[in-house]
Order: C-alpha cells, then sequence, then structure tokens
C-alpha cells in the first residue's frame, strides 16, 4: 500500500506504524527530558558522595578527583593533554597539580624526545588513593548495571557518548584505545582558550601555584 503525503510535505506511514513512532518518541516531550535533567542530577550526586566523603578528609575535592582519575587511566600523560582531557586553564590545573606533586601523590618526569615536556603519573601513595576512590564507586555502578541489565547499559553508554561534544568523544576513544579498544578519531585536543585567571576548582582553593609547576604552553 502506497504512502499517502502528509499535509507538511512528509509521506505518512501505515496507521500501525505510525502509533508506533509516536509511542517511541514520548521520551522526546518535555517532561521526559526534564526528568532526563533529574536523574542525571540525583545520579552524579550519589555517585560522587561516597569519594567526595574521602577527598573532603584529605582536604581535596573534585578537581583533585577528576587528575587522580585520567593519570590512573593515562600514565605519563603530559601537562597539555592533560589540559586537553580537562578543557581548563593552566592556571586551574596548576592549583591542583601542585599539591598533589608536593604531597606526594604525583610524580613528574622530563619528556624523552623533549625535555620541557612534563610526564605526569601516580606515585605509590598515588595509585592507593585513586584506587580507594575508584573502588568506592565501583559498588555504585556494579549494582547499578545489574540491576538494570546488559540492554540498559548498553543503551546508557549510547546516551552518555551523545552528550557528548566531538572532542570529549575523541578523549575517550583515546582512554578505551589506551585500555586496548580501537579509538574511532585521533584528532588532537585542544584545551579550552585562556581568558585570564580560571576558576578555582571544585572542592576547596589552594594558594596559586608557582609557575614551574605546569610546563609551558607549547
Amino acid at each position: 500500500m502506497s504512502e499517502r503525503p502528509d499535509p507538511r510535505g512528509v509521506p505518512s506511514s501505515p496507521a500501525g506504524t505510525q502509533g508506533a513512532a509516536g509511542r517511541n518518541l514520548l521520551f522526546l516531550r518535555e517532561e521526559e527530558l526534564r526528568l532526563a535533567q533529574d536523574l542525571l542530577f540525583f545520579g552524579y550526586r550519589d555517585f560522587t558522595a561516597g569519594p567526595d566523603a574521602i577527598l573532603a578528609e584529605l582536604g581535596m575535592g573534585r578537581a583533585h578527583h577528576r587528575v587522580l582519575h585520567f593519570l590512573g587511566r593515562r600514565p605519563g600523560l603530559t601537562v597539555g593533554e592533560l589540559l586537553g582531557i580537562l578543557a581548563i586553564t593552566k592556571q586551574s590545573l596548576a592549583r591542583v597539580l601542585t599539591p598533589l606533586v608536593a604531597q606526594g601523590y604525583v610524580a613528574q618526569s622530563p619528556g624523552r624526545a623533549d625535555r620541557r615536556q612534563r610526564h605526569l603519573s601516580l606515585t605509590p601513595m598515588g595509585e592507593a588513593l585513586e584506587r580507594r576512590l575508584f573502588e568506592r564507586q565501583r559498588e555504585t555502578v556494579t549494582r547499578a548495571y545489574r540491576e538494570a541489565g546488559p540492554a540498559a547499559v548498553e543503551g546508557f553508554r549510547h546516551v552518555m557518548r551523545g552528550l557528548m561534544g566531538p572532542e570529549a568523544r575523541r578523549g575517550l576513544d583515546r582512554l578505551g584505545a589506551r585500555a586496548g579498544a580501537p579509538p574511532s578519531h585521533d584528532a588532537p585536543q585542544r584545551a579550552r582558550p585562556e581568558g585570564g585567571k580560571g576558576p578555582a576548582p571544585e572542592g576547596g582553593s589552594p594558594a596559586p601555584a608557582p609557575k614551574a609547576a605546569v610546563e609551558k604552553a607549547p
């Protein structure tokens, strides 16, 4: 049976198909989209609650956690690469990185090809803290994944990737490539353009770092 033209210029589907499509698009209603925002807010709040408590005992916050996480995922990142992943200014990163180095959680080493570069890695103490934070969040994610089932987990991954912009997707692909998954892109990442001093990191505002703590921008 041929499709009848829609008055708006879009071919109409058979009644059964159109009804199914209408039901399938209910999640695009405003109330459903607001519910998605609620889910993201409350899910993230409880996902970070455990690590937040651990970090608070050490005088740290989520900005420190992000650095620990990505150095745990990719040991040897340069300062420039970490700036690209976090999309923050050099000043903001210095305020977080300097105390982590001073307190013995992060080590810096010069690059082999370019001695001006600084490669970052976790010390044994940093690895222990990152592992402690990961295991706290692993419990939360494992419980949610088991309750939802594999189909929902796959859908969740598609949705979260859909929320990302192109640079974030490239960063995620790089992390996957480091873990053994094939990347889909390998374009260079760019840090957010600097417009003066960046905002203070979450979870505290240590004293501004000396310029020597972070390598100069290339």
